[in-house]
């Protein structure tokens, strides 16, 4: 790839560095949940139109979802930006626990970066595509609701990501990586029992108790514990269970997560997880409805696109913080324990962790190692159907919890800043490469070709599952 190229990215980036800025903060201020991103998505959308980009909203059923073209042909190169924030996370951008609005939402993953840098990436690459002659299609996807609905399951599921060669993502994170980590699928489903009320002192052989039959099946469950792999994680919450003790509970409600490392065998536990609710309401003379909430595939990981993204980010370099910048981060380290500290960087299996111990901001760009994470993202549904990988840059200080206060307080401000132009920088230098090294897009190709093995993408939604559009409305 000419250096022009990718130089002209740069310095777009550079020179509109306090747009950038402008709409990370505008939407760290809208905070908004997910499916109700109207005022993130909008911003968005409004960037890329001036930019000369073709926007298509509304996809795949999602107000707030959308996708923004510029270019025809192949390769096609896809970015991704996420914009929805976490109930009950409001926080100012200070180094100490004080909401903007008690109560309400805020970004304590850093999802307003997650979009801006996206948006900027792409607008970057289409100004370097248009200078240079370069051809091609760079795609941006909006995609709304990754804490909640999965959204980009829906995405995936509709045919929003059909034809892409490849696929980038950033996350802010604690440190800079290409992503190289491994993750479980999920299956995601409540269980309502429906009984016969009676008084439980009067007439208590009337009754038939939901809430027995949910308090049932949890002990089934947690015996079955015993008798599944160990990397896989069942858990859960009873989300009703009666109203008062001297009334038969007609209906209970037990809400559960089953995660595991492949999409098989998640579906080979929910499934008996299925028959040990069925049991609990056979037991209890009661009636059983399985709600399934969503479910979520396990990450097809790509060391190619991994070790692009490493090399870009060493090339461009780290960002340098300010002596404000540094106060901030050792004034919300002390809102952090050193064990927990500690034992969040021995989780992170990094190597020489120990040697972080007294770090707050990591400005290194480590090799990648071998990592895993417990948790899932509907990221892993894309990188099904093409080579996908999310890159993470230090937005937060070495420790700082997820969805936290803390987190949110750092999106707000410059160290998040910083995180937001690095990140862009690093995928419009990838994308660029991607588009003009038809080398390097092969081998990528061919790794995701191997590692998929023949195996082929199955919605974890059914058909006729539409997003849960009114999932906020209170009942």
């Amino acid at each position: 790839m000419s250096e022009g190229a990718k130089q002209k990215a740069l310095r777009w980036i550079s020179e509109n560095e306090p747009r950038i800025i402008e709409v990370s903060d505008r939407i760290w201020e809208f905070a908004e949940l997910g499916l109700q991103e109207f005022k993130s998505s909008a911003l968005l959308v409004e960037e890329l139109r001036k930019a000369g980009f073709k926007v298509e909203i509304g996809v795949a059923g999602m107000p707030t979802a959308f996708v923004a073209t510029y270019g025809s042909g192949k390769p096609m190169i896809g970015i991704m930006g996420e914009y929805d924030a976490l109930a009950g996370v409001s926080q100012k951008a200070v180094p100490r626990k004080e909401p903007l609005v008690e109560g309400a939402p805020g970004h304590g993953c850093g999802h307003n970066i997650h979009g801006t840098s996206g948006m900027a990436a792409a607008i970057a690459t289409k100004v370097a595509m248009e200078a240079t002659g370069i051809k091609g299609t760079v795609k941006f996807f909006g995609t709304p609701a990754e804490e909640t609905a999965g959204g980009k399951v829906y995405m995936v599921r509709d045919g929003v990501f059909d034809g892409v060669d490849a696929v980038l993502s950033h996350h802010p994170g604690s440190m800079n990586t290409g992503g190289y980590s491994g993750n479980n699928a999920v299956n995601d489903a409540k269980f309502h029992f429906y009984g016969v009320s009676s008084h439980a002192a009067a007439s208590p052989e009337e009754g038939r108790s939901a809430a027995d039959a949910v308090e049932l099946m949890n002990i089934g469950v947690n015996y079955l514990r015993e008798h599944i792999i160990q990397e896989a994680r069942i858990h859960y919450v009873v989300s009703s269970g009666g109203e008062q003790p001297n009334v038969v509970p007609a209906y209970a409600c037990s809400w559960y997560y089953v995660r595991a490392p492949e999409r098989d065998q998640v579906e080979q536990i929910y499934n008996r997880v299925l028959e040990i609710a069925k049991g609990a309401a056979i037991m209890t003379g009661t009636t059983l409805k399985v709600e399934f909430v969503g479910g979520l595939y396990n990450k097809i990981l790509n060391r190619t696109l991994n070790d692009l993204i490493i090399s870009n980010m060493r090339e461009i370099g780290p960002p340098e913080y300010t002596k404000e910048e540094k106060k901030f981060a050792k004034e919300i380290s002390k809102t952090i324990t050193p064990e927990a500290k500690r034992d969040w960087l021995r989780k992170s299996k990094r190597p020489d962790w120990e040697k972080l111990v007294d770090v707050e901001l990591d400005r290194t760009v480590p090799d990648t190692w071998d990592r895993w994470s417990a948790g899932s993202t509907d990221v892993s549904d894309v990188s099904w159907k093409g080579p996908a990988m999310e890159l993470t840059t230090s937005t937060f200080i070495l420790g700082s919890p997820g969805h936290s206060w803390q987190n949110a307080a750092q999106s707000g401000m410059g160290i998040g800043h910083k995180s937001l132009i690095f990140a862009a920088k690093t995928m419009a230098a990838c994308s660029l490469d991607l588009l003009t090294n038809p080398d390097l897009l092969k081998k990528v190709k061919d790794e995701f070709a191997q590692k998929l093995g023949g195996r082929v993408y199955k919605s974890p939604l059914p058909p006729e599952m539409k997003p849960p559009l009114d999932m906020w409305k209170k009942k």
